[in-house]
């Protein structure tokens, strides 16, 4: 065990990641690879891979009846989606089976939802792609705890009009690769 990479928790500490609230989280493609569709006119347009995605992100609330799903937008690489946590069900500590092993976040966690999401859509994409074991999904994924109205309604439209705005996306590989072809040169 003593050759695994030590990384850094992007959570907070003292935060219990399985209480009720609101949460917008954001999880990309591996290398950022365009594979659930395209945009076209400011619309997102899901190919087959991206129907599975939205298919899994649907049934999340199917499968834990403590989370509602609110605003959410499949893109090219990668989906954004509000998980409201109805009933927090608390202890969301990372378990540990001794000292020396990490398991994961306790079952009512947003970690513990994206932990189901994300390997479910795998098996799925790879499997309508025959590439088994090839990751569709990066390592980590970004999360952000909602604690206002005016935080909701600023993510809620962030969300809606994400489709609109991806020729300016920080996540459009197109878009950065353009920015570098176009940016100065200095001479010195």
């Amino acid at each position: 065990m003593e050759n695994l990479p030590n990384r850094r928790s992007i959570r907070l500490s003292e935060y219990d990641y399985a209480s009720a609230g609101y949460y917008f989280v954001t999880i990309c493609v591996h290398n950022r690879d365009c594979l659930f569709g395209d945009i076209k006119d400011g619309r997102m347009h899901l190919n087959p891979f991206g129907k599975i995605v939205e298919e899994e992100w649907l049934r999340a609330p199917l499968v834990r009846n403590n989370i509602i799903l609110g605003e959410y937008s499949v893109m090219p690489n990668h989906i954004h989606g509000i998980i409201i946590v109805t009933n927090g069900v608390g202890a969301s500590r990372w378990l540990a089976r001794n000292n020396d092993m990490i398991t994961g976040p306790g079952s009512g966690a947003i970690g513990a939802i994206v932990g189901q999401f994300k390997p479910a859509v795998s098996r799925r994409v790879n499997k309508l792609r025959d590439t088994i074991g090839v990751p569709v999904w990066q390592r980590n994924y970004y999360e952000h705890i909602i604690r206002s109205d005016r935080e909701l309604e600023n993510t809620r439209k962030y969300i809606i009009d994400n489709p609109q705005r991806w020729d300016y996306d920080a996540e459009n590989v197109d878009m950065i690769r353009a920015s570098h072809r176009l940016a100065p040169t200095h001479n010195l």
